[in-house]
């Protein structure tokens, strides 16, 4: 899905016709860790990192769009114009970061949504992330949007909230430029022009809480060398180079590269020009994407095998390093109405640690989390509406208790939590769920 919301076919969704079986097993977790230390910001090592999207808008939330981004088309917020499956929990926002829709609640009231241009909701995630542990963000910079001048600005302004959030929270965050839906002509220059002026006009690695990894800051591209992606791999080349040793010394990086879930064997989602295979060597850090790979434990197993492994043994005498992608479940039913809502389910966290556990126990030393505030494609880790009765009566959307378990709101995020716990020794690595609802 390219950043306006529309959809660009990458994720070769797995089949969905074995749904995860039983129910789960849970078991609590000692509460004697600390989920307040200030994260260091040196190292992506031992680090748990999601994806921010931050890409919502509404109307009256000072935007210069001014209008509904990522919730629904034609401008009109009733339920046959929702792009989002899973509805988030606004139980805690105060009434100046509320964007009123026309779906009605049971109560009669207006349902309501959120707006990441409100500085004051940003901080309100980080600060979620404080209490539950979370390392931090890869926020999400779509360079289909840079040309415009609105757009521009509105990205400009989420990425001052991230980073005032961070910085408030003790969090770490980094960039994450997504290429999709780049008119490929103008891909290099788009992206060399829009990181120096985060560098030397925003200053956004100025901040204290800006991620570095190997001495430098932390700079991610994702969707170089997908199949339906912009780039030639002398495009993609260019840019590691520039980004790596060719840049003024202020713009160079750690490069991590959000690439194909098949670029050690150039099949399937990846493109299959032999050139592509120093490309994807030549990252510092390599994530291939795993979202809808799978769909149930048993294929996170088969992917850890087939994948995960033998991914970790390519890398590792390279001197790479790999952070393999993890999710909670998956669902885009009002972006594409043919597609089931509840596509992958998420099985009260059992598909998700079962990915944590088989990433870890690979040897995997850095997760990244798809996502944060993913709710178009109902990935997300934040607050979401626990019960049915919450939702609004009109309409096809997710809570966390369409699988049949009674889970608070932020079950996911302390889930998130517990990955980083594990990750760092703090709690034993184990295929069974290490928290309670």
């Amino acid at each position: 899905m390219d950043a306006r919301g529309n959809d660009l076919p990458a994720r070769d969704l797995a089949a969905t016709a074995d749904r995860p079986p039983g129910p789960v097993d849970l078991k609590p977790v000692s509460d004697v860790f600390s989920f307040h230390a200030v994260i260091d910001p040196s190292t992506m090592e031992k680090k748990v990192l999601f994806g921010y999207q931050g890409w919502f808008a509404c109307p009256g939330d000072g935007s210069p769009l001014g209008a509904w981004i990522h919730w629904f088309r034609a401008q009109d917020p009733v339920a046959s114009n929702a792009t989002f499956d899973a509805w988030p929990d606004t139980s805690e926002l105060q009434a100046d970061e509320l964007c009123p829709t026309q779906l009605p609640l049971s109560s009669g009231k207006p349902a309501v949504l959120f707006s990441s241009q409100r500085a004051k909701t940003v901080d309100r995630h980080f600060a979620w992330m404080k209490s539950n542990g979370i390392d931090g963000v890869f926020l999400q910079r779509f360079t289909l949007e840079l040309a415009d001048p609105k757009f521009l600005a509105l990205r400009d302004k989420v990425a001052a909230n991230v980073r005032a959030g961070a910085e408030a929270h003790g969090r770490v965050f980094a960039v994450m430029y997504d290429v999709s839906g780049q008119n490929a002509a103008s891909l290099v220059q788009t992206l060399m022009q829009d990181w120096a002026y985060l560098v030397d006009t925003v200053k956004l690695t100025a901040s204290p809480r800006y991620l570095r990894h190997g001495g430098q800051p932390v700079l991610a591209i994702w969707g170089l060398g997908f199949g339906d992606r912009p780039g030639t791999p002398q495009e993609a080349k260019q840019l590691i180079d520039h980004f790596r040793t060719n840049a003024p010394a202020s713009q160079r990086v750690t490069l991590v590269g959000g690439v194909p879930t098949y670029w050690r064997t150039l099949t399937q989602d990846s493109k299959s020009d032999p050139a592509w295979a120093a490309v994807y060597r030549s990252f510092d850090v390599v994530s291939p994407w795993s979202v809808g790979r799978y769909s149930n434990e048993s294929g996170a197993d088969t992917f850890k095998k087939n994948l995960i492994a033998p991914d970790l043994a390519e890398l590792k005498p390279l001197g790479k390093s790999y952070m393999p992608v993890v999710f909670p479940g998956f669902s885009w039913h009002n972006l594409f109405p043919t597609a089931p809502l509840n596509q992958i389910p998420r099985n009260g966290g059992k598909l998700y640690w079962r990915q944590v556990y088989n990433a870890l126990g690979a040897g995997a030393s850095m997760l990244y989390v798809a996502m944060f505030d993913e709710v178009d494609e109902a990935t997300a880790m934040f607050k979401l509406a626990p019960q049915k009765s919450l939702l609004p009566t009109v309409g096809s959307f997710l809570s966390l208790d369409l699988d049949g378990l009674a889970l608070p709101s932020d079950f996911y995020l302390r889930l998130g939590g517990a990955t980083g716990r594990a990750m760092r020794g703090e709690i034993p690595l184990s295929p069974t769920l290490p928290i309670t609802p």
